[in-house]
């Protein structure tokens, strides 16, 4: 069998991109097709926020996304010891800001 070439993958990324946005909510969601991830920055008092990025993956590109990010958590934590879970701490989504009314 014949070998292919490896070809290099040159990625750019523009100042304004490298800058990132910071965010402290991820909102999941999906179809048949697709997987839709919007990150938001929630401000404490703030009664609104803004989707700061979406990102939109195919269900195979959103499940390497998760294996690599479980790689990096994993590495992450042999160096810095583990992250502690928040799932056992309720944040109040108004962050102490007034209550949302309909």
């Amino acid at each position: 069998m014949e070998q292919q070439p490896t070809t290099q993958l040159n990625i750019e990324i523009s100042e304004e991109v490298a800058e990132g946005s910071y965010a402290n909510l991820a909102i999941i969601t999906h179809s048949n097709a697709e997987f839709v991830i919007d990150f938001v920055n929630v401000m404490p008092g703030t009664p609104k926020s803004k989707v700061k990025s979406r990102i939109i993956f195919t269900p195979m590109h959103a499940k390497r996304f998760m294996k690599a990010l479980e790689e990096n958590i994993e590495k992450f934590e042999l160096v810095n010891g583990a992250i502690k879970d928040l799932e056992h701490i309720e944040i109040p989504m108004n962050f102490g800001g007034p209550t949302a009314q309909a």
